[in-house]
């Protein structure tokens, strides 16, 4: 109707063209021709073609406003939501490459987090309508092209009717498209958001429930919650694997080995301070034990702080939901936060989870601290995690195994070496069985030069003495570094 009705009205003297109307009518023909093709197909998908469109669409509405053309209703953009308002802040044309890219691609469908989302017939068909306009004004600016030179009167000259016509045609198939278009995709975005939506929900309900001092995890929602970061791991997470079947169990478990790790450490304290200031410090088992707690809260501890940050970016984002972008993995944020969250928890379901296997590992890093006194460069590799320290670790391992087969940590040697060892798990392979011989002979070489002291003295001394020597040469290489002398 408005094209009909722009027809009626030029034509009834409105008059040709000012100058500065043919000027403005003039760069949005010499822009047009500056547009990138692909085939038939304007090309907006590289850096030039796109700046190319972007020139083009800024002449058209310079073009219409310069030829004093209305502007097709926009009033439905009060209905976006905040970040759409940001982008479309009042009723001007505001004609964005985007939209017209959108338009004229010949697929409907959006991809968000893994998941397909098709636009509806009507926007499909607004599109199509746009693209035909699209098409109508290249036709108008080629026949203005082609008739350069021409007397301004001259009837193969696109005339006032014929520019207002294509360029208000445009105006309100953009409209049209852009009113459907967004309000899809602000629709579609809501969607994507709900992982994050429905998590925070269920936060809010376990922190609820926490205030009023209920029991632990009383209605499941804790479990929950839980379920809602894997799943929302799975999607965003890019990082990492994006498991999600990292479960509730696993925190169950952290909280667990803290409260046992804090029990045995007021333990240890209340029994030395019964014990009086005369007794000795501590035994080198009760060491070795506590050091073996502490890495164990540790790992627990990382179990339960990332879920804690994970809850606590819930509730920042609980009241600005707008602001998560429905991408959730452009989230920088919440990727973070997965990251730690994941990394935790993977050895959370390995070892904190496993208590016997947890045990192996405490009594496996009490024995490396106590073997860094006996060789200090451990330390410093250690805290700096040396490259080398990949290569002395796996040593220290074994022969810590070898030394003491019957202890706790030959669950960790069974876990991490399973095929050296028999079918049944029990016994060892014939690899670890030539290595534990070696250590034994190892030892007795060492016990020769402890034959002067009383058999039994010898026999611990000779344990020590080549402990010593063994840990030093492990952590030094091959070479043993030439101050073993000394035991």
């Amino acid at each position: 109707l408005i094209p009909a009705m722009l027809r009626r009205f030029c034509s009834n003297g409105w008059g040709t063209l000012s100058a500065a109307e043919t000027a403005a009518v003039e760069q949005l023909c010499t822009s047009h021709r500056g547009l990138l093709m692909d085939g038939d197909i304007t090309d907006m998908r590289s850096e030039d073609g796109y700046a190319a469109c972007s020139a083009f669409l800024s002449h058209t509405d310079k073009a219409a406003r310069a030829l004093g053309l209305p502007i097709a209703s926009r009033a439905y953009r009060a209905g976006f939501s905040a970040n759409y308002r940001a982008l479309f802040p009042d009723n001007a044309r505001l004609y964005r490459v985007d939209v017209l890219e959108t338009s004229l691609d010949q697929h409907s469908e959006i991809w968000v987090n893994g998941d397909k989302f098709e636009l509806s017939a009507d926007a499909v068909g607004h599109g199509e309508a746009l693209q035909q306009a699209w098409a109508d004004l290249a036709s108008v600016l080629a026949r203005w092209h082609a008739a350069r030179g021409l007397a301004p009167d001259d009837r193969r000259r696109p005339g006032r009717a014929d520019l207002a016509t294509a360029l208000v045609a445009l105006d309100v198939a953009w409209a049209g498209f852009e009113c459907r278009y967004i309000s899809e995709l602000i629709a579609i975005e809501d969607k994507a958001r709900q992982l994050v939506v429905r998590a925070a929900n269920v936060e809010q309900a376990v922190a609820e429930e926490q205030r009023r001092g209920e029991s632990e995890d009383p209605n499941g929602h804790e479990r929950q919650l839980v379920q809602c970061i894997a799943q929302l791991n799975s999607v965003a997470n890019f990082k990492c694997k994006g498991r999600d079947d990292l479960g509730y169990d696993i925190l169950v478990s952290a909280r667990r080995v803290i409260q046992r790790s804090l029990a045995a450490a007021a333990s240890r304290a209340a029994a030395t301070s019964a014990a009086g200031a005369g007794a000795a410090a501590s035994t080198r088992s009760g060491s070795l034990e506590a050091t073996g707690l502490e890495a164990a809260q540790l790992l627990a501890a990382d179990v339960v702080e990332s879920y804690k940050a994970m809850r606590g970016y819930l509730r920042e984002v609980s009241g600005c939901m707008e602001r998560v972008d429905p991408h959730l993995c452009n989230n920088s944020g919440l990727v973070s936060r997965l990251v730690d969250w994941e990394t935790s928890w993977e050895v959370g379901a390995r070892y904190v989870r496993n208590a016997p296997l947890l045990d192996a590992l405490c009594d496996l890093v009490a024995e490396i601290k106590a073997a860094q006194k006996v060789a200090p460069a451990l330390i410093a590799m250690c805290e700096d995690c040396d490259v080398e320290l990949f290569l002395v670790l796996p040593r220290l391992v074994l022969l810590l195994f070898v030394a003491d087969p019957s202890r706790d940590r030959a669950g960790l040697i069974r876990n991490l070496l399973p095929h050296r060892f028999c079918e049944q798990g029990a016994s060892l392979g014939p690899e670890l069985q030539a290595l534990a011989k070696r250590f034994a002979a190892a030892v007795d070489a060492v016990a020769v030069s402890c034959a002067a002291e009383p058999r039994e003295a010898a026999a611990e001394a000779a344990q020590q003495a080549a402990w010593r020597v063994i840990v030093k040469r492990a952590a030094a290489g091959g070479d043993g570094g030439g101050d073993d002398d000394e035991d």
